[in-house]
């Protein structure tokens, strides 16, 4: 039986686990129902207003899922959300491989509806990718999708929590712009939507280091596997220069509806039929459908003396390994070596740094239509892991299995935002927090 938090939701079991909350199935002793609540791990400063910046965000559309509530107790706090039942896209590519084109662009469609209302509210979410959409559990029917996870969103002009040289999403996922320091904008959720794509069709995680270097004189071919009318749409979503994208989430879904008209219907691979099931799984014992079972709710532990207060539930084994969304260092620029050794009293010779591909104040070529796809340069570093391993490619850009990562450095303690920035923000968390928790009092 689980915990009563704030006299209202009782947390009955972990079904995930982020960067800085774990995300409990919960009870919601007042609307009598079942919901997700993520309950904030960390008490630093710099975690509190990031918790405190999701929490506050309320954008009510259908392929979005954002808080609906929150609640503190003690020195805890959470705030709930709808439960979503059909994982997430992760789960999806983990049970079918890659997916045929017109489901993709099904899935696609309903994610930027659901981008196209938080870029209208300003709002940059800088994590997309496909941990972070869900899936309703619709069995066969159409899909329905649920952008998630604005941990790390931000408004647009709001202050950055994390220093110029640190840039916040998943490896993988970032758009180039970010590596090189450019603020947060629509055109980088663009591209990350772009890079999900990729992920549908293929059902690999992509390489985004060799599909960079792809585009070095252009738009490259249309990679195998891929329709051409869907490849016209998605060769721009990918496109380096942040100019030479869609602008809007809107476009992309016009340009979208006009590939799938043309888009072949007599391939075998749509026959397929694609069934997201409940990932969640049944309720533990001592819950039902309708709640707590035998009368052994938040009321009937209260009235027999026991501690209706939040306490550390253990961890279990099966709980989902933690997000790998963070915040990470920029490399500073790299230093030319000189091939041989310097002579003596003879002055160095400065190599000339060759410009970047994707740098702005580069014009970029009109795209070669060659008919064979660029061969991809080997990166510097290894490809990042897929998420399923066992599919075999079908796309020039999606990245070989990688081998197993040598162990990560012990992580550097960064330091959090500024005073100027910190002080206000958490004096306005804790009145928030402390207005709730009075008029929970008071109810």
């Amino acid at each position: 039986m689980g915990e009563v938090f704030a006299g209202r939701y009782e947390l009955v079991d972990p079904i995930g686990r982020g960067g800085v909350g774990a995300v409990w199935r919960t009870w919601d002793h007042r609307r009598r129902r079942y919901v997700a609540a993520k309950v904030l791990q960390q008490s630093d400063a710099h975690t509190l207003l990031r918790f405190v910046r999701e929490q506050a965000l309320r954008i009510d559309h259908p392929h979005v899922l954002a808080p609906t509530s929150w609640a503190a107790d003690d020195d805890k706090v959470l705030f709930t959300m709808d439960l979503v039942r059909g994982g997430s896209l992760a789960h999806l590519i983990g049970d079918y491989g890659p997916l045929p084109p017109t489901y993709v662009c099904t899935l696609l469609d309903q994610l930027l509806s659901g981008l196209s209302a938080v870029h209208a509210e300003d709002v940059v979410h800088r994590d997309i990718k496909p941990a972070n959409v869900l899936l309703e559990a619709t069995g066969t029917g159409r899909p329905h999708v649920r952008l998630s996870d604005f941990g790390v969103a931000m408004r647009k002009g709001e202050p950055r929590l994390t220093e110029a040289d640190h840039v916040v999403g998943t490896p993988g996922y970032f758009a180039p712009e970010q590596l090189l320091g450019a603020e947060p904008d629509f055109p980088a959720d663009l591209y990350a939507v772009g890079l999900v794509a990729l992920y549908l069709l293929t059902g690999r995680k992509p390489d985004s280091q060799a599909l960079v270097e792809a585009y070095t004189g252009g738009v490259p071919p249309t990679p195998q596997g891929i329709p051409e009318p869907l490849w016209q749409v998605l060769g721009l979503l990918l496109h380096p220069d942040p100019e030479a994208r869609f602008r809007t989430a809107t476009g992309v879904r016009k340009a979208l509806a006009s590939a799938v008209e043309l888009l072949p219907t007599d391939s075998t691979a749509e026959q397929e039929v694609i069934e997201v099931f409940d990932q969640i799984g049944p309720l533990p014992p001592g819950f039902g459908p309708d709640g707590p079972e035998g009368g052994r709710g938040a009321g009937a532990r209260r009235a027999a003396g026991a501690p209706h207060g939040p306490t550390a539930p253990p961890t279990p084994s099966s709980t989902p390994s933690p997000s790998d969304t963070g915040g990470f260092r920029l490399a500073p620029p790299a230093q030319e070596t000189p091939p041989y050794p310097e002579q003596p009293g003879t002055p160095p010779t400065p190599s000339p740094v060759q410009p970047q591909p994707w740098v702005r104040s580069r014009p970029y070529p009109a795209p070669p239509h060659t008919g064979t796809p660029p061969t991809p340069s080997t990166p510097s570093t290894p490809p990042t892991r897929p998420y399923t391993d066992g599919y075999r490619p079908v796309s020039a850009y999606a990245a070989p299995p990688a081998p197993v990562p040598a162990p990560a450095p012990a992580p550097v303690r960064r330091p959090g935002p500024p005073p100027k920035v910190a002080v206000p923000v958490l004096v306005f968390a804790l009145l928030c927090i402390a207005v709730g928790v009075w008029a929970l009092t008071r109810s």
